[in-house]
């Protein structure tokens, strides 16, 4: 593997590299070889898109996970039909990414067969952005709608201690080409990785990011891993927040963030819980005129870029373009945190 540090005190890898270093440190870290494949596409396309706080970074979070023995390094995924248009994709305490992949296939067919399916991702190790999850489903031509609590590190809007997770939400919606609509944004303010970034660098915190464990505002990182992070738009993030924790935790059986971070007892492992996914296929409930009103959505989009305005995704498809040619571009201080793991 090969890394060129520039001027500004960055390292260049490309996706071969970054990819086979993941690997090298998953597996060093006692996790399975398909297993580690599996994660570390995840991990590298979060650095190729430029999204440094889902990057190369969690491998440290991977590390430290895997060290605490908060996950099943050897986990076969149970894949069963509870209902005609139901997935259960059981994780059985392993990273998620292996058992997502062994169901997409079944989850797809559902979809198309019923016009809509429904895949709950059971008891898995979520340490990541849902957004790459998202693109394999989109991919297939279908819409699609996930989400995930996470540990308790959020307040309930007008509380004062962590009880929801960071609970993001996503979405996405096929187009032509190969870049499809997609959003994916934590219901908290921003999501917890960015807070553990701005520690690492030293960096202030935006205002309404977090409260300190004596329940006020607070700008200092240290203080806000201490205290609690806050949602999004106060009582709306809030209520969204508690929609995933429910839909995502006691409808599918699965724990809420709260018990989440009571399993984790203290570890400062990665969230153990679920994921649900929801996929519709248009041509379900449009059949042969699915392709006309698909055109119709690109009318709604070209309007919105054609007043100026950028549609989310579009700064990390731009930043895959570049990756493509010039290589990943990863922060030299965390490029020799990432291969001491290897030590």
């Amino acid at each position: 593997m090969t890394g060129n540090a520039d001027t500004d005190s960055m390292v260049t890898l490309s996706l071969a590299e970054a990819q086979s270093l993941s690997q090298r440190v998953l597996e060093h870290h006692g996790l399975s070889a398909a297993d580690a494949a599996a994660v570390s596409r995840t991990i590298v396309a979060g650095q190729r898109d430029d999204c440094q706080s889902h990057g190369l970074y969690r491998l440290l979070v991977c590390a430290h996970t895997l060290r605490s023995g908060k996950v099943v390094t050897d986990a076969v995924p149970n894949i069963t039909s509870p209902a005609p248009a139901v997935v259960r994709a059981d994780a059985r305490g392993g990273y998620a990414q292996p058992a997502f992949e062994a169901a997409l296939p079944l989850f797809v067919d559902k979809a198309r067969t019923h016009g809509l399916a429904a895949m709950a991702l059971t008891d898995c190790v979520h340490f990541s952005a849902l957004w790459p999850e998202v693109e394999a489903v989109v991919a297939h031509g279908l819409v699609v709608l996930c989400c995930t609590p996470s540990h308790a590190w959020v307040a309930p809007a007008g509380g004062t201690k962590p009880l929801f997770g960071t609970n993001p939400l996503a979405f996405g919606w096929p187009r032509p080409g190969d870049t499809p609509f997609v959003f994916d944004f934590a219901t908290s303010g921003v999501a917890r990785g960015e807070i553990e970034l701005h520690r690492r660098a030293g960096k202030t915190l935006g205002e309404g990011w977090a409260i300190g464990s004596d329940g006020q505002p607070t700008t200092d990182a240290e203080a806000a891993l201490a205290g609690a992070m806050l949602t999004f738009g106060g009582h709306k993030g809030s209520a969204l927040s508690l929609m995933i924790e429910l839909i995502a935790g006691p409808l599918i059986g699965d724990m809420t963030s709260a018990e989440s971070m009571a399993f984790d007892d203290g570890a400062g492992a990665s969230p153990r819980g679920g994921v649900l996914f929801l996929a519709l296929d248009p041509a379900g409930f449009l059949g042969a005129a699915a392709a006309e009103h698909l055109q119709r959505a690109e009318q709604l989009f070209d309007a919105i870029t054609g007043m100026g305005a950028r549609l989310p995704s579009q700064r990390r498809y731009a930043a895959r373009a570049r990756t493509a040619v010039e290589g990943m571009k990863v922060p030299k201080g965390l490029y020799e945190d990432v291969l001491a793991l290897l030590k």
